[in-house]
């Protein structure tokens, strides 16, 4: 409901397969839909694109209205006293203006349609795919991290298909396989070869399966934050069997009283206060859409959870990150993906924060990211804690 407002911006960043599209700084081509035979020319364009003029100047003036039209709705969304509208429009804003990511969606195969949050100019920066869980959208579920990430790294933030408003698909598939295959596409299509991957939670799921498969060869370093990859499925039904509610019921509620209990399910201090209305508001925003597919992708995550048996040991380094006070995943599952992935990777424990850790931990997630991936020329195995 809230994205309609976005309609004219997206519709600025957003054009059929083949056309050139312009960010504010940059031009990027969309080749998804092609057929097979022209998609190695339209990627090659699609990279030279990003050394191509800027854009004619009647593009920064309809980004600059698409602006103005953001910060007007703001101003009515909390006239409303629609918070969480007025949240979600505040983010836009902010990605927007302030750390220049721009939103494009991407056409993939089988009527699939995904909108990825991309960095709106050319720069030397790695490039890191952030890969969300079932909380939100990419912008609520990185909302304290993007402006720190984006300050080392070339950032692409993707809603997952079936979340938010734009990312759908046609498709019947609900497995982790399917998006990880997704992201992939998308990472391709917008012309980025080789890349690191950090997902938290069920994106979690999906980055370590790109790694171990759909995107074997692109995917540089992992991060996994408060993930279950390490737990059976058997051991994922046992979990929710535990609970007093079904596990559509638990992770996408309809009631604020629901969605309250996911909240200090979720974060070791939840906000004191909760209100009823500003939890409804939340619910109409992102718990309504795509419900029914979204429960759908809980149930095959119960079945079938990233969809290796045996789970593979990755190649790649990678950097587990846990909240000590998780009460959705616990930490012996932090530890147990460690021991299974061996000296090839490291643990870091974030004390008194528990499953939203990029939310609660987020200077140390920010900082563990940045020094992984930046700083360190080789992984020292073992388990660190980070004291708050």
């Amino acid at each position: 409901m809230l994205e309609r407002p976005l309609g004219n911006l997206t519709s600025l960043i957003t054009r059929r397969a083949g056309q050139p599209i312009y960010t504010h700084a940059a031009p990027l081509l969309i080749c998804s839909g092609v057929p097979r035979s022209g998609k190695a020319s339209l990627l090659s364009r699609g990279a030279a694109a990003m050394n191509m003029k800027p854009p004619p100047h009647g593009h920064g003036a309809s980004t600059l209205l698409a602006l103005l039209s953001l910060s007007l709705l703001l101003l009515r969304l909390l006239l409303r006293l629609r918070f969480a509208a007025f949240r979600d429009a505040a983010l836009s804003l902010h990605l927007l203006a302030r750390v220049r990511l721009r939103p494009v969606l991407l056409r993939l195969p089988g009527a699939t349609t995904l909108r990825v949050w991309c960095p709106a100019s050319p720069s030397r920066k790695p490039p890191l795919l952030l890969l969300h869980g079932f909380g939100g959208d990419a912008k609520w579920t990185w909302a304290r991290n993007l402006p720190r990430l984006s300050r080392h790294f070339h950032v692409y933030a993707p809603d997952l298909v079936f979340f938010g408003a734009h990312s759908r698909s046609a498709s019947p598939l609900r497995s982790v396989a399917f998006q990880a295959r997704c992201a992939s596409d998308a990472m391709r299509l917008l012309g980025v070869p080789r890349y690191d991957v950090a997902g938290i939670s069920y994106g979690g799921f999906v980055a370590y399966r790109m790694a171990a498969a759909e995107a074997r060869g692109a995917v540089g370093r992992v991060v996994v934050m408060t993930s279950g990859v390490a737990a059976t499925p058997g051991e994922m039904r046992e979990m929710a069997a535990r609970e007093e509610r079904t596990v559509e019921e638990a992770l996408l509620p309809e009631t604020a009283e629901g969605l309250r209990l996911l909240v200090r399910r979720s974060m070791h201090r939840p906000p004191p206060w909760m209100p009823d209305f500003v939890l409804d508001d939340f619910i109409k925003l992102m718990c309504v859409d795509q419900r029914k597919e979204r429960a759908e992708l809980l149930l095959e995550l119960l079945k079938n959870g990233a969809g290796f048996d045996p789970l593979p040991v990755l190649t790649q380094e990678t950097l587990i990150i846990w909240g000590d006070k998780d009460q959705v995943f616990p930490v012996d599952l932090g530890h147990r993906l460690q021991r299974h992935l061996g000296g090839n990777s490291r643990l870091e424990i974030v004390k008194d924060a528990g499953h939203a850790l990029q939310l609660e931990g987020a200077e140390h997630v920010n900082n563990f990211i940045k020094s992984f991936l930046l700083d360190e020329r080789r992984i020292g195995p073992g388990v660190a804690v980070a004291q708050k």
